[in-house]
């Protein structure tokens, strides 16, 4: 609460009803049928020529009391019988001592306008409140003792003061949002404000701080449509925070009626005299800016009346609205340090929005275009975190973060030290160049110096401080710089759920750059990339521009997600070839966006792109981007993965601690195993997650009663897994397959989810005609391949002992059907010659293949076994389908070297150049007749 002084004597002036001044605020009285202002002015005058230097002429100001307001300003319930006092026939002219407030405000007199009698206003400023003693006279005018109020002191730090004053000034700028789109509606025959003048109010209030926390609630009281007992209780609020309370709901109460009657209300007042702050009347006010414009009015605003301090346009101001924020503007214009080029282009673009009319469409289009401008950072980066323990804190980031991936974090391990050096490179062609102007400025000064001594030498024009061959040198060096400054371009490449998104977070974290991430699916339209034309309703910057606005630094880390499922050529335009210039190490320092329409330099963003598949990226844009593949995640990796990252996320998410939920290794292991089936981990963590929900559940039945809480288990046995998550979705592939002639195990990778698994070849053979029947949805590709296998077969059937004739056909009485269950599954290419090879030798010959024995591999029709991909999916399929023993074209020995340790450990790699070798693997007890002509057989010659 404010503090009070001494007591002084002070006329007071009784005020109109719906009247009440505020400190710092300005009001207007009219003189007309006011004989105590007459009388009050006349005592003035009369000892005006007393001895008073420059102290101004202070005065009270007391408006109406309410009955509803106890004298402190509370409100009182209405028990039918307090006595109500008829405020409207209470002329201030005629009122007494018990008609006025207690609390009113001390005023100085600023002066009296008008030139005509009738017509004269008496112009006081409020200075303090005070609060009335006693009343000493009333007649010819009111004279009382009061005591002055002083403001209490503001303590910044105060968090609920802080809150309120936010509120206030939030609330303050919705009112006069309201108030200025009222123009575009039907107004009431009632006076209005004019939204120019609430947008002046608005730029008023948006300038306060929270010093001026009391002196804003009293303006706002003074703006807003209050009743006269709401105008007494702000005038009765001494403490700062009870005021500001009771503005919030007064403006809220307003806000809620506005918003109850569908329109736009305007501002009115009861008051003959309507009056806006500072004691300008608003109708007056209005048809002198419509007359005038704004800078016609000058501070006293043509005679209306004298404005507040720190209102705009008032005394000390420098401006108006538009001039302040254009000030701004070009202030954040060379502060954005832009490119010699778009710095041309702002400052004749701001040229031009100086010398332009606010009302013209094109003001606002060009203005958000400068201010796009300055938001870009055209050469703000995060200083890169390379110190001497750069790649040993990287390593340890990624090795914490993700398990396995150890190709990937080998790429981006290069990336920090090729980064690293380069920056020692950069700082030494700065120096360079830093010597280069140094020379140049050495040797202008000696020349200066030489024609100086020479007497009568001629002045002549001083020479630029690069000379021709020094500024050439100098943009070598510039050139150099740029391509040392390039970017790699990654695609990560792998199936669903295997960290590609996390991975590009390790690396912004390593590096300690900024992320963004901007998701390319369903992407259709090229604007979305490179943005839309000024020219343009609601044009904007694309989705690379908008990330660097969003970040403020020219060198972030840019995930580009999903770039597989960008859309293609369409009406729109094609956002894959606008990727292009992106993605292109060659060009992107000179992007291009449609919006900007000014060179932007990208070659420091570090591009990290993802996708699903390559099948659907277009060949020019693969062909600018360093593909790395993610692979499927073992067994092994899978429970690692689990321990470390899935199964504690999953504890927390689920309100547990770490102690009431345990999952052994078994258990994680069936649930991999038993429960999903993927290249990822996100079912995995799903599955978990349900485990944690189960055991949730549990326990909090459990803290019911101390027994069942003495009784509850965390650890999770693999009977419960039966219960909780249902039956084994996935059994073992290989667990009911019997030996029998006729049925191979192949291999197979998955093209779509990148995952790898088994492809189970049947053969029969049927009495017939050598007809060749084929089932299971089989594509061309596996077609061939039985074709290839059937030809290899019949022209080798003496050698394998089938017939006893050398020119005797195998198929003449018999017909074969090949069958694949999986057939149908998209796959990565021809890979099952060999299988079909050994499968239809396994019918015709009787002997069966061990179901543990899986192969791959195209063959020729020589026998030749060739290389086929997607070699680390297979194995990994194969080793979670419970093959053991794995035959592997000779071509894909450097594949193998790839593989996790897992796998090695888990399978018997074998690798054949031919036929014969895969036989005598698969049989190694059988003898075959012609297996001698095959002794020391080499493919390779």
């Amino acid at each position: 609460m404010g503090k009070a002084k001494a007591s002084k004597i002070l006329p007071v002036i009784p005020l109109a009803k719906g009247l009440v001044l505020y400190p710092g605020q300005h009001l207007s009285l009219s003189i007309v049928d006011r004989p105590d202002l007459t009388a009050l002015l006349a005592h003035i005058y009369s000892t005006a020529n007393s001895p008073r230097g420059n102290i101004p002429i202070h005065i009270g100001c007391l408006p109406l009391t309410s009955s509803l307001l106890s004298p402190d300003g509370k409100l009182l319930i209405e028990d039918g019988k307090a006595e109500k006092t008829k405020l409207a026939e209470v002329l201030p002219a005629a009122a007494e001592g018990k008609d006025l407030y207690s609390i009113g405000t001390v005023a100085k007199i600023s002066g009296v306008q008008g030139r005509r009698q009738g017509e004269l206003n008496l112009v006081v400023e409020g200075v303090t409140r005070f609060k009335t003693i006693k009343f000493i006279q009333e007649r010819p005018y009111f004279e009382a003792e009061l005591v002055v109020i002083d403001e209490e002191a503001i303590i910044a730090s105060d968090t609920v003061l802080q809150e309120q004053f936010a509120t206030l000034k939030q609330l303050s700028r919705e009112f006069l949002a309201l108030v200025r789109l009222s123009s575009l509606l039907p107004r009431s025959p009632s006076t209005t404000l004019s939204p120019l003048i609430a947008r002046r109010i608005e730029l008023f209030v948006a300038r306060k701080d929270i010093q001026d926390a009391g002196a804003l609630a009293d303006f706002m009281a003074t703006v807003l449509d209050c009743s006269q007992e709401e105008k007494l209780r702000v005038l009765s609020a001494l403490p700062i925070k009870e005021r500001l309370a009771l503005v919030i709901e007064i403006i809220q109460k307003q806000l809620v009626k506005l918003q109850g009657n569908g329109r736009i209300m305007t501002i009115t007042t009861t008051a003959p005299n309507t009056e806006l702050p500072g004691g300008i009347d608003i109708e007056r006010l209005r048809n002198q800016i419509q007359q005038h414009g704004f800078k016609s009015l000058g501070p006293n605003l043509a005679g209306i009346g004298p404005l507040p301090p720190g209102f705009p346009g008032a005394p000390g101001q420098t401006g108006g609205e538009e001039v302040n924020e254009l000030e701004e503007l070009k202030k954040r214009l060379d502060e954005a340090k832009m490119s010699p080029e778009a710095n041309k282009i702002a400052l004749r673009e701001l040229g031009r929005l100086q010398k332009m009319n606010p009302a013209q469409a094109e003001y606002q289009v060009m203005r958000n275009y400068l201010e796009t401008l300055a938001e870009i950072p055209w050469s703000k980066v995060t200083e890169d975190n390379l110190d001497t323990t750069v790649l040993a804190r990287a390593r340890k980031q990624l090795d914490n973060d993700h398990y396995g991936l150890e190709k990937i974090k080998k790429r981006l391990l290069e990336y920090l030290a090729v980064l690293k050096l380069k920056q020692g490179a950069n700082a030494a062609l700065e120096a360079q160049i830093q010597r280069l102007h140094e020379s140049a400025k050495a040797k202008e000064e000696g020349e200066t110096k030489a024609i100086e001594e020479d007497a009568e030498a001629k002045p002549v024009v001083p020479k630029p401080v690069l000379s021709e061959d020094t500024a050439a040198l100098e943009l070598a060096i510039r050139e150099k710089q740029r391509m040392i400054d390039k970017a790699p371009i990654l695609l990560l490449v792998g199936p669903p759920g295997t960290g590609k998104t996390s991975l590009a977070k390790s690396i912004a974290h390593a590096l300690g750059r900024k992320f963004h991430r901007v998701s390319l699916g369903g992407v259709r339209d090229e604007a979305e990339i490179r943005g839309h034309r000024r020219t343009y309703v609601a044009a904007m910057p694309g989705l690379i521009v908008n990330g660097l606005k969003k970040m403020g630094v020219a060198n972030p880390v840019i995930l580009l997600d999903e770039i597989d499922k960008l859309g293609m050529a369409n009406f729109h335009g094609d956002p894959s070839a606008a990727m292009l210039e992106v993605l292109d190490p060659e060009q992107n320092h000179t992007f291009v966006d449609h919006y900007v329409n000014i060179p932007i330099d990208l070659s420091k963003v570090l591009f990290i792109a993802t996708a699903n598949s390559l099948d659907t990226i277009p060949a020019p844009l693969l062909d600018r981007m360093e593909t790395v593949q993610l692979s499927g995640y073992t067994t092994l990796e899978k429970r690692h993965i689990a321990t470390r990252h899935l199964l504690p996320k999953q504890i927390t998410t689920n309100g547990l601690a770490d102690d009431k939920v345990q999952l052994p290794e078994e258990v994680l292991d069936k649930i991999i195993m038993a429960y999903t089936r993927e290249s990822g981990v996100r079912n995995l963590e799903r599955e978990i997650g349900s485990v944690c929900r189960y055991k949730a559940v549990e326990y909090a039945e459990a803290q019911d009663s101390p027994e069942k809480l003495q009784q509850y288990k965390p650890l999770v046995s693999l009977e419960d897994l039966d219960e909780i998550l249902g039956i084994e979705r996935f059994d073992e592939e290989l667990a009911e397959r019997t030996s029998r002639p006729g049925v191979v195990t192949g291999l197979v990778a998955y093209s779509s989810g990148g995952q790898g698994s088994i492809l189970f070849i049947e053969v029969q053979d049927m009495p017939g005609k050598g007809r060749v029947q084929l089932t299971g949805k089989l594509g061309d590709v596996l077609k061939e391949s039985v074709e290839v296998a059937l030809t290899w077969v019949k022209s080798h059937a003496f050698e394998l002992g089938l017939t006893a004739d050398p020119a005797e056909d195998i198929m003449k009485s018999r017909s074969v059907h090949v069958h694949c269950p999986s057939g149908a599954i998209p796959k990565d290419g021809p890979s099952a010659g060999l299988a079909h090879t050994i499968a239809l030798i396994s019918l015709f010959s009787g002997h069966p293949v061990p179901p543990t024995i899986a192969m791959t591999g195209e063959i020729s029709l020589r026998g030749k076994v060739t290389p086929v991909g997607g070699i680390k999916e297979k194995l990994i399929g194969a080793l979670r389908a419970g093959v053991k023993t794995v035959l592997l074209p000779y071509g894909n020995r450097k594949d193998v070297r790839d593989l996790p340790v897992e796998v090695k450990e888990g399978l018997r790699i074998e690798h054949v150049q031919h036929i014969w070798e895969a036989m005598r693997l698969v049989w190694p007890d059988v003898h075959w007749p012609g297996e001698s002509r095959w002794t020391g057989f080499d493919s390779r010659l």
